[in-house]
């Protein structure tokens, strides 16, 4: 399981994480991002991973796609 920073928000964490993959190309455009794979994989509730991934869309680095989930966008971090 993945050991958090206790002094910071975990969603913040998760972001970075994501983020950080996008960068280095482990994440490409149109992969998917799974909140339940995210869920499973930081050991973290479901709310958790949601903020996660609404920040990144908010940065413009996922697009939420109406019942299909979210991708990753062509943009750079």
């Amino acid at each position: 399981m993945f050991e958090f920073n206790p002094t910071r928000a975990k969603w913040e964490q998760i972001a970075e994480i994501i983020t950080a993959r996008i960068e280095t190309g482990r994440l490409r455009p149109d992969d998917k991002i799974s909140e339940v794979q995210l869920t499973e994989e930081f050991g973290v509730d479901r709310k958790t991973t949601r903020k996660a991934v609404a920040h990144l869309r908010a940065r413009g680095l996922v697009v939420t796609r109406t019942g299909m989930g979210s991708f990753v966008t062509g943009q750079t971090p």
